[in-house]
């Protein structure tokens, strides 16, 4: 492979050997320039150079989920309830209604990511996908001074991106992976601020329904492997949707989150939101492949996601 291929594939999104891996064929045949002979070679050099099969024993991948962190969330009680905090290798999914704490707790996570913690975490970048234009960088500050870091080199450490488009939202995520791919070992955290709001509003109606989920699809599949492929948390937040329906089958809770059953799978980790009293909140684990359903009370304070006063 010649320097103007390898250029070719870092502009498609592809920076790793596992990125080939990780990619279509047909996907490497859309890229400018590359043709099918070509595409063969790259592939057949890839799985060289992984080992042929991908197959390991459950104990060699035990020791390689070793590598995988959590973040805290600032509160000792929600951490308790994931298991530690926030995972890397993984999405987490947060949804709830307007005012639950979601985007204070993705602000909060911004410095929290950046804080070495417990288990040998080294703390490094964060990466912020804004879609709904709420990110507040003077919040950081306030939730800086909580933790005793400087204001400025915290701020300094987030890389943000304001998304307009679900399209604009999916080529951000290019220009991400090559960050994390330029800075092995730097970035932490990758945070996109409601994940479905822009979808919501490019696809209309039942008629794009099916579209939508299948872009959607790409994006989450995206997502899962920038996450694996550099060892990053991923924390999305989500909307919730009201069923009118559903008074009428006497569900308990008429609201849940958008996105169907494609972004339920996507989500390693599911956590809804809910409003406690005052200033408290309540977290629920929805859906975990290892952590039990439980429930969990915490508070939003100056500093950002705090522990409820009793």
């Amino acid at each position: 492979m010649n320097m103007a291929d390898i250029k070719k594939l870092k502009q498609a999104g592809i920076c790793t050997v596992k990125g080939i891996q990780m990619c279509t064929k047909k996907k490497l045949c859309n890229i400018k320039g590359i043709s099918e002979a070509k595409m063969e070679k790259i592939k057949e050099a890839a799985a060289k150079i992984c080992g042929e099969s991908g197959i390991m024993t459950a104990l060699e991948y035990s020791i390689k989920r070793k590598q995988v962190f959590k973040v805290s969330t600032g509160s000792q009680e929600l951490d308790k309830l994931l298991g530690g905090g926030i995972e890397s290798m993984a999405i987490t999914e947060a949804f709830g209604e307007f005012r639950t704490g979601k985007t204070q707790l993705s602000h909060t996570l911004c410095v929290t990511s950046q804080i070495p913690g417990a288990k040998g975490y080294s703390g490094g970048k964060v990466v912020f996908i804004d879609t709904e234009n709420t990110f507040r960088p003077d919040r950081l500050r306030d939730i800086a001074d909580r933790f005793n870091v400087d204001q400025n080199a915290v701020l300094d450490n987030v890389l943000y991106a304001r998304a307009y488009t679900s399209e604009h939202q999916y080529e951000l995520l290019d220009f991400v992976a090559a960050k994390f791919y330029e800075e092995p070992g730097v970035f932490k955290m990758l945070i996109v601020d409601s994940i479905m709001a822009l979808f919501r509003v490019d696809f209309s109606g039942r008629g794009e329904l099916a579209d939508r989920q299948q872009k959607l699809a790409q994006l989450l599949s995206r997502l899962q492997k920038i996450s694996e492929e550099y060892n990053v948390a991923c924390f999305v937040t989500n909307q919730m949707t009201a069923d009118p329906g559903a008074t009428m089958t006497f569900q308990a809770d008429p609201k849940k989150p958008i996105g169907g059953h494609i972004l339920a799978h996507a989500s390693t980790v599911r956590i809804m939101f809910r409003k406690g009293r005052g200033e408290t909140r309540i977290a629920k684990i929805y859906d975990s492949p290892d952590l039990p359903e439980n429930e969990a009370t915490f508070a939003i304070g100056l500093g950002g996601i705090t522990d409820a006063k009793e």
